[in-house]
């Protein structure tokens, strides 16, 4: 089974659907961490973001590994062409560049391949902008997660100031509304929801309420107990 959990930045879409993983005894499956690492490489290797077949090539070329430990659900390290880049992934800058790499047709499609490879072998619980649209257009569960724009500032600045990194809300606040209009613009697979999906707007609702919900459409699925 596929659980796809779609929505903007901020939405949390990672921290519910890992919920969900864990819950279920499902794997979760973090495809923003893919691009994040494709972002990093290309950092590293000094591509720019807006070479749309060079990046192509290292998406294609470079293999995204995750490391899980026994009998858990969340993968605990990411890597790319051999090279962990856990915590690498998390940082400011790539926050910001995640968006224009991703937005690129040929990276999409290089690193869907890989996904849909993955879903094939486990039961999963994914996460992103196009899962139930584009990735897993068939899955058995589609959620369409989101929240206002000042609710997800909020969150993320009290999220950034437990992790000690920047946490002015102004400047989050810009950043995620720039990056929904990014997101939900650009050419190829836009931010949207399926027509099959269960919209959830977690403005009020809180972290076990949203997860809750979504496990039990889950459990609804003729089947699953």
């Amino acid at each position: 089974m596929i659980i796809a959990i779609d929505g903007p930045a901020g939405s949390g879409k990672s921290t519910i659907a890992k919920m969900v993983a864990q819950i279920l005894g499902f794997r979760y499956l973090d495809t923003g961490a893919m691009y994040r690492a494709v972002a990093v490489r290309a950092r590293d290797l000094e591509v720019s973001y807006d070479d749309s077949e060079a990046l192509c090539e290292l998406a294609e070329r470079d293999a995204i590994e995750f490391g899980f430990n026994e009998n858990e659900s969340l993968p605990s390290r990411i890597f790319i062409a051999g090279k962990e880049v856990t915590d690498e992934i998390r940082c400011a800058q790539i926050d910001k560049a995640v968006s224009p790499v991703s937005a690129h047709q040929a990276v999409r499609e290089a690193l869907v391949a890989q996904q849909r490879e993955l879903g094939r072998r486990d039961d999963y619980v994914v996460e992103g902008r196009d899962i139930g649209t584009v990735v897993f257009p068939d899955a058995e569960v589609k959620v369409f997660l989101t929240a206002g724009a000042e609710e997800r500032a909020r969150r993320r600045a009290a999220q950034n100031r437990e992790r000690e990194i920047d946490f002015d809300y102004d400047r989050i606040l810009a950043d995620i509304i720039r990056r929904d209009d990014y997101d939900t613009n650009r050419l190829h697979s836009p931010l949207m929801a399926a027509e099959d999906a269960h919209l959830i707007d977690s403005t009020i609702m809180t972290i076990d309420h949203v997860t809750n919900t979504i496990v039990d459409l889950a459990r609804a699925v003729d089947g699953l107990e």
